[in-house]
Protein backbone atom coordinates (compact mmCIF):
# COMPACT_ATOMS: atom_id res chain seq x y z
CA UNK A 1 0.00 0.00 0.00
CA UNK A 2 0.90 3.48 -0.92
CA UNK A 3 0.94 6.86 0.76
CA UNK A 4 -0.24 10.00 -0.84
CA UNK A 5 0.59 13.28 1.14
CA UNK A 6 -1.50 16.02 -0.21
CA UNK A 7 -1.03 20.02 0.68
CA UNK A 8 -4.25 22.01 1.82
CA UNK A 9 -3.82 25.28 -0.01
CA UNK A 10 -5.48 27.13 3.13
CA UNK A 11 -3.39 29.51 5.09
CA UNK A 12 -0.60 29.54 1.88
CA UNK A 13 0.61 32.81 0.95
CA UNK A 14 1.96 34.01 -2.33
CA UNK A 15 1.41 33.83 -6.09
CA UNK A 16 -0.58 30.18 -7.36
CA UNK A 17 2.78 29.42 -9.13
CA UNK A 18 4.47 30.22 -5.72
CA UNK A 19 2.53 28.29 -3.75
CA UNK A 20 2.63 25.17 -6.01
CA UNK A 21 6.33 25.11 -6.58
CA UNK A 22 7.12 25.50 -2.79
CA UNK A 23 4.67 22.36 -2.21
CA UNK A 24 6.60 20.50 -5.11
CA UNK A 25 10.05 21.19 -3.71
CA UNK A 26 8.64 19.80 -0.23
CA UNK A 27 7.97 16.25 -1.56
CA UNK A 28 4.40 16.38 -1.59
CA UNK A 29 2.53 14.37 -3.88
CA UNK A 30 -0.61 16.91 -5.07
CA UNK A 31 -2.89 19.55 -3.73
CA UNK A 32 -6.19 19.77 -2.31
CA UNK A 33 -8.69 22.89 -2.72
CA UNK A 34 -11.85 24.03 -3.19
CA UNK A 35 -13.17 24.90 -6.79
CA UNK A 36 -14.48 27.69 -5.08
CA UNK A 37 -11.47 29.13 -4.23
CA UNK A 38 -10.04 28.72 -7.45
CA UNK A 39 -9.50 32.21 -9.28
CA UNK A 40 -7.53 31.10 -12.43
CA UNK A 41 -8.76 28.10 -14.04
CA UNK A 42 -6.78 27.76 -16.63
CA UNK A 43 -3.30 28.41 -14.51
CA UNK A 44 -4.63 26.05 -11.82
CA UNK A 45 -5.24 23.40 -14.37
CA UNK A 46 -1.53 24.03 -15.84
CA UNK A 47 0.13 24.12 -12.58
CA UNK A 48 -1.44 20.88 -11.50
CA UNK A 49 -0.07 19.32 -15.03
CA UNK A 50 3.86 20.79 -14.89
CA UNK A 51 4.08 19.69 -11.32
CA UNK A 52 2.55 15.91 -12.01
CA UNK A 53 0.26 16.52 -9.06
CA UNK A 54 -2.96 14.79 -8.31
CA UNK A 55 -6.12 16.95 -7.04
CA UNK A 56 -8.58 16.55 -4.33
CA UNK A 57 -11.42 18.73 -4.43
CA UNK A 58 -13.32 20.23 -1.56
CA UNK A 59 -17.32 20.97 -2.34
CA UNK A 60 -18.94 23.10 0.65
CA UNK A 61 -22.79 23.35 0.18
CA UNK A 62 -24.23 26.44 2.50
CA UNK A 63 -28.03 26.15 1.53
CA UNK A 64 -30.76 26.61 1.26
CA UNK A 65 -31.05 24.14 -1.49
CA UNK A 66 -28.11 21.58 -0.36
CA UNK A 67 -29.06 19.11 -2.78
CA UNK A 68 -28.83 21.00 -6.35
CA UNK A 69 -25.96 22.84 -4.51
CA UNK A 70 -24.40 19.49 -4.29
CA UNK A 71 -24.71 18.48 -7.40
CA UNK A 72 -23.37 21.98 -9.26
CA UNK A 73 -19.98 21.58 -7.05
CA UNK A 74 -19.46 18.13 -7.41
CA UNK A 75 -20.28 18.88 -11.44
CA UNK A 76 -17.43 21.80 -11.31
CA UNK A 77 -15.38 20.00 -9.52
CA UNK A 78 -15.02 17.22 -11.94
CA UNK A 79 -13.71 19.67 -14.46
CA UNK A 80 -10.37 19.49 -12.54
CA UNK A 81 -10.08 15.95 -12.63
CA UNK A 82 -9.95 14.70 -9.16
CA UNK A 83 -8.79 11.56 -7.60
CA UNK A 84 -11.27 11.95 -4.58
CA UNK A 85 -13.95 14.58 -3.47
CA UNK A 86 -14.07 15.70 -0.01
CA UNK A 87 -17.58 17.10 0.88
CA UNK A 88 -18.51 19.32 3.39
CA UNK A 89 -22.50 19.24 2.47
CA UNK A 90 -25.51 19.26 4.63
CA UNK A 91 -26.30 21.28 8.07
CA UNK A 92 -26.78 19.80 11.33
CA UNK A 93 -29.48 21.66 11.16
CA UNK A 94 -31.30 19.31 9.24
CA UNK A 95 -33.44 16.60 11.18
CA UNK A 96 -31.81 12.98 11.46
CA UNK A 97 -34.43 11.91 8.02
CA UNK A 98 -33.72 14.67 5.83
CA UNK A 99 -29.97 14.21 6.85
CA UNK A 100 -30.08 10.77 5.64
CA UNK A 101 -32.60 11.48 2.58
CA UNK A 102 -29.89 14.20 1.61
CA UNK A 103 -26.36 11.78 2.24
CA UNK A 104 -28.71 9.06 -0.37
CA UNK A 105 -28.66 11.66 -2.67
CA UNK A 106 -24.77 12.42 -2.50
CA UNK A 107 -24.19 8.48 -2.70
CA UNK A 108 -26.61 8.46 -6.06
CA UNK A 109 -24.49 11.24 -7.44
CA UNK A 110 -21.56 9.45 -6.22
CA UNK A 111 -22.82 6.75 -8.24
CA UNK A 112 -23.23 8.28 -11.44
CA UNK A 113 -19.91 10.32 -11.47
CA UNK A 114 -17.54 7.45 -10.59
CA UNK A 115 -15.28 9.46 -8.30
CA UNK A 116 -15.11 7.96 -4.67
CA UNK A 117 -16.63 11.39 -2.26
CA UNK A 118 -15.58 11.24 1.28
CA UNK A 119 -17.78 13.03 3.84
CA UNK A 120 -16.08 14.98 6.48
CA UNK A 121 -16.77 14.50 10.03
CA UNK A 122 -17.06 18.53 10.31
CA UNK A 123 -18.86 20.73 12.45
CA UNK A 124 -22.27 22.49 11.39
CA UNK A 125 -22.24 19.11 8.89
CA UNK A 126 -24.14 15.62 9.13
CA UNK A 127 -21.16 13.76 10.47
CA UNK A 128 -20.60 16.90 13.51
CA UNK A 129 -20.73 14.21 16.46
CA UNK A 130 -19.46 10.92 16.84
CA UNK A 131 -23.10 9.84 18.38
CA UNK A 132 -24.82 11.24 14.97
CA UNK A 133 -21.93 10.00 13.00
CA UNK A 134 -22.06 6.37 14.58
CA UNK A 135 -26.10 6.26 13.58
CA UNK A 136 -25.64 7.61 10.28
CA UNK A 137 -22.65 5.65 9.29
CA UNK A 138 -25.20 2.09 10.85
CA UNK A 139 -27.93 2.98 8.21
CA UNK A 140 -25.66 4.18 5.40
CA UNK A 141 -23.31 1.47 4.89
CA UNK A 142 -22.25 2.91 1.45
CA UNK A 143 -21.03 5.83 3.03
CA UNK A 144 -17.45 6.66 3.13
CA UNK A 145 -15.54 9.34 4.61
CA UNK A 146 -12.82 12.07 5.15
CA UNK A 147 -12.26 11.47 9.06
CA UNK A 148 -10.91 14.54 11.01
CA UNK A 149 -10.90 13.36 15.02
CA UNK A 150 -10.72 17.11 16.08
CA UNK A 151 -14.05 18.19 15.07
CA UNK A 152 -15.25 15.04 17.68
CA UNK A 153 -12.80 16.61 20.47
CA UNK A 154 -14.24 20.12 20.42
CA UNK A 155 -17.86 18.77 19.89
CA UNK A 156 -17.53 15.94 23.09
CA UNK A 157 -15.32 18.74 24.83
CA UNK A 158 -13.23 15.16 25.26
CA UNK A 159 -10.52 13.08 23.96
CA UNK A 160 -13.23 10.51 22.75
CA UNK A 161 -12.65 8.22 25.71
CA UNK A 162 -16.40 7.47 25.59
CA UNK A 163 -16.77 6.84 21.62
CA UNK A 164 -14.98 3.74 20.45
CA UNK A 165 -17.30 2.51 18.47
CA UNK A 166 -18.19 5.62 16.32
CA UNK A 167 -13.99 6.27 15.66
CA UNK A 168 -13.74 2.51 14.94
CA UNK A 169 -16.36 2.56 12.18
CA UNK A 170 -15.50 5.77 11.03
CA UNK A 171 -11.81 4.64 10.56
CA UNK A 172 -13.16 1.96 8.94
CA UNK A 173 -15.09 3.59 6.42
CA UNK A 174 -12.51 6.18 5.97
CA UNK A 175 -11.17 7.01 2.20
CA UNK A 176 -9.17 10.02 3.30
CA UNK A 177 -7.64 11.40 6.21
CA UNK A 178 -7.34 15.13 7.45
CA UNK A 179 -4.47 14.97 10.43
CA UNK A 180 -4.85 17.88 12.89
CA UNK A 181 -4.33 17.05 16.22
CA UNK A 182 -7.73 19.12 18.08
CA UNK A 183 -8.18 19.03 22.20
CA UNK A 184 -11.08 19.19 24.58
CA UNK A 185 -11.61 22.65 23.97
CA UNK A 186 -10.64 23.49 20.40
CA UNK A 187 -9.61 21.53 17.09
CA UNK A 188 -6.09 22.55 16.87
CA UNK A 189 -3.19 22.52 19.01
CA UNK A 190 -1.29 25.87 19.57
CA UNK A 191 1.80 23.42 18.17
CA UNK A 192 1.31 19.35 17.75
CA UNK A 193 5.27 19.89 18.27
CA UNK A 194 5.60 20.75 22.01
CA UNK A 195 5.58 18.06 24.81
CA UNK A 196 2.57 19.59 26.62
CA UNK A 197 0.19 18.68 23.61
CA UNK A 198 2.34 14.66 23.36
CA UNK A 199 -1.21 13.57 25.09
CA UNK A 200 -3.36 14.64 22.22
CA UNK A 201 -0.78 13.68 19.41
CA UNK A 202 -0.71 10.40 21.04
CA UNK A 203 -4.24 10.26 21.10
CA UNK A 204 -5.01 11.17 17.70
CA UNK A 205 -1.67 8.74 16.21
CA UNK A 206 -3.61 6.09 18.17
CA UNK A 207 -6.92 6.89 15.63
CA UNK A 208 -4.74 7.66 12.83
CA UNK A 209 -3.79 3.96 13.05
CA UNK A 210 -7.05 2.65 13.04
CA UNK A 211 -7.40 4.12 9.12
CA UNK A 212 -4.01 2.47 8.28
CA UNK A 213 -5.25 -0.78 9.61
CA UNK A 214 -8.79 -0.77 8.11
CA UNK A 215 -6.94 0.70 4.80
CA UNK A 216 -4.59 -2.64 4.98
CA UNK A 217 -7.53 -5.13 5.90
CA UNK A 218 -9.81 -4.14 2.85
CA UNK A 219 -6.92 -4.61 0.51
CA UNK A 220 -6.24 -0.39 -0.01
CA UNK A 221 -4.03 -0.10 -2.70
CA UNK A 222 -2.98 3.60 -1.27
CA UNK A 223 -4.21 5.76 1.68
CA UNK A 224 -4.04 9.74 1.61
CA UNK A 225 -3.58 12.37 3.97
CA UNK A 226 -3.54 16.05 4.55
CA UNK A 227 -1.64 17.74 7.32
CA UNK A 228 -4.78 20.33 7.39
CA UNK A 229 -3.91 23.05 9.81
CA UNK A 230 -4.91 26.34 9.42
CA UNK A 231 -3.43 29.69 10.20
CA UNK A 232 -5.18 32.10 12.56
CA UNK A 233 -7.21 32.72 13.68
CA UNK A 234 -8.26 29.18 13.39
CA UNK A 235 -4.73 28.50 14.54
CA UNK A 236 -4.41 30.29 17.94
CA UNK A 237 -2.84 33.54 18.49
CA UNK A 238 -0.63 35.37 21.23
CA UNK A 239 -2.71 37.80 23.08
CA UNK A 240 -2.67 42.08 22.02
CA UNK A 241 -0.46 40.97 19.17
CA UNK A 242 -2.31 38.40 17.47
CA UNK A 243 0.83 36.48 16.32
CA UNK A 244 0.24 32.93 15.37
CA UNK A 245 1.32 30.52 18.01
CA UNK A 246 3.46 27.96 15.83
CA UNK A 247 4.63 28.34 12.07
CA UNK A 248 1.68 27.11 9.50
CA UNK A 249 3.69 25.79 6.88
CA UNK A 250 6.66 24.22 9.58
CA UNK A 251 3.68 22.21 11.93
CA UNK A 252 2.55 20.92 8.23
CA UNK A 253 4.90 19.86 6.81
CA UNK A 254 6.57 18.24 10.23
CA UNK A 255 2.78 16.62 10.69
CA UNK A 256 4.05 15.10 6.78
CA UNK A 257 7.29 13.45 8.21
CA UNK A 258 5.87 12.11 11.30
CA UNK A 259 2.84 10.52 10.07
CA UNK A 260 5.17 9.17 6.76
CA UNK A 261 7.14 7.54 10.11
CA UNK A 262 3.61 6.05 11.57
CA UNK A 263 2.73 4.46 8.07
CA UNK A 264 6.23 3.02 7.81
CA UNK A 265 6.38 1.92 11.05
CA UNK A 266 2.95 0.33 10.26
CA UNK A 267 3.57 -1.42 7.17
CA UNK A 268 7.11 -2.95 7.91
CA UNK A 269 4.96 -4.01 11.57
Amino acid sequence: MQLKVYKSLWGMTGSLEEQFARIKSAGYDGIESAPQDIADTPLFKRLLREHKFEYVSLVYTEGPDHEEEFKRRVNAALEFGPKKIVAHAGRDTMSYVKQIRFLEGCLRVEEEIGVPIAHETHRRRPLFSPMNALAILRELPELRLNVDFSHWCVVTESLLEDHEQAIALAAERAIHLHGRVGYENGPQVPDPRVPEWERCLTRHEAWWNLVIVAHKLRGASELTFVPEYGPPTYMPTLPATGQPASDLWDVCLWSADRFRRQFAASESS
